[in-house]
């Protein structure tokens, strides 16, 4: 990349250590790659793409630009006992994919949908799957293939 990408990193904090672990893989990995980040923090998965949105909307008037280059969620949802998780997980992607698409945004997902905690930090840990490093990763890689189609910078 040229430029280095600056990133909107939104994490819901219901489970705040799991956070904590899934931010600093992304972190690593936007380091690595000379991206710059800026850090925002939601109650909870389904608040994500609200923050998301709220960023376009508040493009810069004079430049014409967005903000933000790329966008990485992240979270955590553990499955309860009634059907909240289901209409939590649905949703939160549901709407991350229809801003994706509907305002060529590049997102890294990394909003993890799981049973228990043990499966959490399995997926969370940086010395484990590091799903925040894979989050990271597939937002440089939306930018890269923007730039392909030279829709980034933008």
């Amino acid at each position: 990349m040229t430029d280095a990408p600056h990133i909107m990193i939104v994490e819901g904090r219901f489970y705040e250590d799991i956070a904590d672990e899934l931010f600093r893989g992304a972190v690593e990995t936007l380091q690595a790659a000379g991206a710059t980040y800026e850090r925002f923090a939601v109650p909870g998965a389904f608040e994500i793409p609200a923050a998301i949105r709220y960023s376009v909307r508040s493009m810069d008037v004079f430049s014409g630009r967005r903000r933000f280059d790329g966008y990485i969620a992240l979270g955590c949802v553990i499955r309860g006992e009634t059907s909240h998780y289901d209409y939590v997980c649905g949703e939160s992607a549901r709407k991350l994919q229809d801003l994706a698409c509907g305002f060529t945004l590049a997102v890294g997902y990394g909003i993890l949908t799981v049973e228990n905690r043990e499966q959490a930090w399995d997926r969370a840990a940086v010395d484990r799957r590091n799903k925040g490093r894979d989050a990271a990763q597939a937002c440089l890689q939306m930018l890269d293939l923007k730039r392909q189609f030279r829709l980034y910078p933008r």
